[in-house]
């Protein structure tokens, strides 16, 4: 029999042909039109990501909240055998009704202060940037998970997403958790989209422009002239520094930067110690108390590390921080609110997120 009449033999079984490595390729495994799903026309995609909040100001909400949050090992970086059942005994039995009182404080109509001003500046960027890219966002801890809008923008035809968690510092237990999720989702994607992710920007001359901008304008509305600005960073473990952590150093780098910016001394401290290891110093509310007896009555603090403000600086700084002051004989005490959605903190933005869409857009 002919190589021709082996073919057309082949051919009346249902098999098409018999390619160069070997395997047989039968019709009926031949892709078809109707088989490809219908996607979107190609989006870019940018996914603002931030730390996350309690749903709604109650116990169980703070305690769902606090239970996702305290069990992330860049977090708490102590093995689970030993740290879940001091979270799950002790702390989550505690601390929910505490800090459930506190968001009671700060809840505003709309929402927890973090999700609102952060829906704010996704809103404010999507109109900068235009149709051509698609802005979400979402929260490591709680809703809307990253997860979520991941694979919303991915069902909406986001072939290219820039994650882009806002923290001006780098730190395991934020800007590194948030990509650590962001790439579990991706694992389980068939279609990967193309992934960047937005860098730390501490010493960005555009953030730095924008705090100096912002703390002016505050200034400028106060009644009385501070004696002392303070920046108050969140804390972190000592042990963190000693393991790598750059976080430290850009909290300093940003003040030194910012403090020449403006041509005066800035005040470092770090706020939000919890537990009973040594953490990062000196601290927050040990720094204001310290102030009056150094002759520095009148004070203006900021938190250039938020994004936006949210519990830690309108609870902790702006309330419990006054009263630690003015106790410990201070005269006039001021917070300075964060970048939040204002032009400065807008046009900084839309500059680091244009940087990093080039050859994209």
């Amino acid at each position: 029999m002919s190589d021709a009449s082996k073919k057309t033999d082949i051919s009346d079984t249902g098999i098409s042909d018999i390619g160069d490595s070997g395997f047989e390729i039968s019709r009926a495994d031949m892709p078809r039109p109707g088989d490809h799903p219908v996607v979107a026309s190609p989006k870019i995609g940018v996914l603002l990501t931030n730390l996350g909040t309690p749903d709604a100001p109650d116990t169980q909400s703070v305690k769902r909240y606090l239970k996702e949050f305290l069990s992330d090992n860049r977090v708490v970086e102590i093995p689970a055998l030993l740290w879940q059942p001091i979270l799950r005994g002790v702390i989550l039995n505690t601390r929910p009704q505490k800090s459930a009182s506190a968001y009671q404080k700060v809840w505003m109509d709309e929402g927890s202060p973090l999700l609102v001003y952060t829906q704010h500046q996704a809103q404010k960027l999507q109109e900068r940037l235009g149709d051509q890219v698609h802005v979400d966002l979402a929260m490591r801890y709680g809703n809307p998970s990253i997860a979520e809008r991941l694979l919303a923008m991915k069902d909406a035809g986001c072939d290219r997403i820039l994650l882009a968690p806002l923290y001006p510092q780098y730190s395991g237990a934020t800007t590194g958790t948030a990509n650590d999720r962001a790439f579990e989702v991706l694992q389980d994607m068939r279609w990967q989209p193309a992934i960047r992710t937005l860098p730390a920007y501490h010493d960005d001359a555009a953030y730095i422009d924008a705090l100096k901008a912002q703390i002016e304008a505050g200034l400028a509305k106060l009644d009385f002239t501070p004696d002392a600005l303070v920046t108050s960073f969140h804390g972190m473990p000592e042990r963190t520094l000693h393991l790598g952590d750059p976080y430290h150093c850009q909290c300093r780098k940003t003040a030194r930067l910012l403090s020449e910016a403006m041509g005066r001394e800035i005040i470092v401290s770090f706020q939000s110690r919890f537990g009973r290891a040594k953490w990062l110093e000196p601290a927050t509310d040990d720094t204001l108390m310290a102030l009056p007896g150094k002759d520095m009555r009148k004070v203006a603090i900021l938190a250039p590390g938020f994004s936006v403000d949210c519990l830690e600086t309108l609870e902790e700084l702006a309330m419990e921080g006054r009263e630690q002051f003015i106790e410990a004989g201070g005269t006039d005490f001021a917070y300075l609110p964060c970048l939040n959605d204002s032009d400065p903190g807008m046009q900084m933005l839309e500059t680091l997120v244009r940087r990093e869409l080039a050859g994209w857009i």
